[in-house]
């Protein structure tokens, strides 16, 4: 009997429906703990005399329903925690072309298995019973911990994917209602205060020597991003046509525990794949590091890491430098050389300020730091072109038509009073009667 009232639950009904000239598949069910589940799934056929093959089609779709919905596991008292684990494993890269990129899950095992999982955990929330104030209140968590929100919106991101997964996989009836009363965290901006040119000189200046000094360079003056640093390798350079090619990157991330370096042929976008000149004083730079590299080779013998060797930016034995070294080395280094705090990426940013300080457009600086849009490099830079702020003040002249025209006569001078010895602006010349 009990199998009987279970088989009628999972039973799923359906329909065919035109949408916009195409036939959609409506499917509705009820499980066995009493949840109402619906999806609409594209046929991609035309409404034409395509109706027997959506039939044919609606057929197949609720029998696959049926049956996932058969060998669903009991969710009736599943934890969102536990649930959270079990969305990571189905987004985990199977070696297909639809994988997301490994980089990217080593990101999102970090945050579930870090912070999400382990907070709803400790509140024994079930997925069933999971509400918008949870997730809330996990957000709200974060931020008195001192969580940055680029962080906390990447937290948000995992648990809507998952919970479009629940959706899908007729967990929940609807991920939309738990969503739509969340607070979804809003990015703040980040106004970088890159270096200007004599604070760039300082640095060049004090980083010689040391392990940081090719990052800085290519950082500053490149722009070029860290994995693209990293990624660099002798065989993109053309010392003849005097380029510099970027078109290999280096990351890491931690999967399972693991540190796993990721070493590919492609950037972060079609436009970041970039040739560059080599500007004769790092082209002599790279000439002499070179022939340097080459004496090591000799010296360590076997010891040598010859298989990363082919990248510029390795140690003495021919080891790649880490993506990680640089990040955390780079704080410690302005601290150590008493120089202004900034971030490794705003070297970055730095180079884009010195390029509009003499005078290159903004599609020009696009180009050079390799932006997928016009506009991205707009928002983020143009605040920085104090050229058109000068021609905007410049072209506006009506004031000089004022009186206050006529006070550019009595300068205002800094003076100290007698009595107090504080500081005050006084008229340099008083206007006679």
């Amino acid at each position: 009997m009990a199998e009987n009232l279970q088989a009628k639950k999972n039973r799923v009904s359906g329909h065919i429906e035109e949408r916009n000239g195409i036939y959609y598949m409506l499917l509705s069910w009820t499980d066995t703990a009493g949840n109402r589940g619906r999806r609409a799934i594209s046929t991609r056929l035309t409404v034409k005399g395509n109706k027997g093959r959506a039939e044919d089609m609606l057929y197949k779709a609720r029998k696959e329903q049926e049956t996932l919905l058969k060998n669903m596991p009991d969710i009736e008292d599943m934890l969102f925690a536990d649930f959270m684990e079990e969305w990571l494993e189905s987004v985990r890269p199977k070696g297909t072309k639809r994988d997301i990129k490994l980089i990217t899950f080593g990101g999102y095992q970090l945050n579930v298995r870090s912070w999400i999982a382990p907070h709803f955990r400790s509140e024994g929330i079930l997925l069933s019973d999971l509400k918008a104030d949870h997730i809330n209140d996990f957000y709200d968590l974060q931020y008195e911990r001192g969580v940055l929100d680029a962080t906390v919106i990447k937290y948000h991101a995992n648990i809507v994917s998952a919970l479009k997964y629940a959706s899908r996989k007729g967990y929940i009836d609807s991920a939309e209602r738990i969503l739509k009363n969340v607070t979804r965290p809003n990015p703040e901006d980040y106004l970088a205060k890159p270096y200007n040119e004599q604070e760039a000189l300082a640095l060049i200046e004090a980083v010689r020597g040391h392990t940081l000094e090719l990052g800085v360079i290519l950082g500053a003056f490149y722009g070029l991003r860290r994995s693209e640093i990293v990624g660099l390798r002798w065989e993109s350079i053309d010392f003849d046509a005097n380029t510099i090619t970027i078109e290999h990157t280096v990351t890491e991330t931690y999967v399972d525990g693991k540190r796993v370096v990721v070493a590919v042929d492609t950037t972060k976008s079609k436009s970041s794949m970039r040739t560059l000149p080599l500007v004769p004083v790092f082209r002599a730079k790279l000439l002499k590091l070179k022939a340097e590299q080459e004496e090591y080779r000799k010296l360590c013998g076997r010891s040598y890491n010859k298989k990363e060797s082919i990248y510029i930016y390795i140690d003495a034995l021919g080891n790649r430098i880490k993506p990680d070294l640089i990040s955390s080395a780079f704080p410690k280094f302005l601290e150590r050389n008493e120089l202004r705090r900034i971030r490794f990426h705003d070297l970055r940013h730095t180079s884009a300020r010195l390029l509009l300080a003499a005078g290159v457009p903004l599609k020009a600086i696009q180009a050079w730091l390799g932006h997928a849009t016009f506009k991205m490099t707009c928002d983020l830079y143009a605040r920085f072109d104090d050229s058109v702020n000068q021609l905007s003040a410049n072209a506006l002249t009506f004031l000089d038509k004022s009186w206050l025209a006529d006070e550019m006569e009595n300068e205002i001078g800094e003076a100290t009073d007698a009595g107090t010895g504080e500081t005050v602006w006084r008229p340099v010349s008083l206007p006679t009667e």
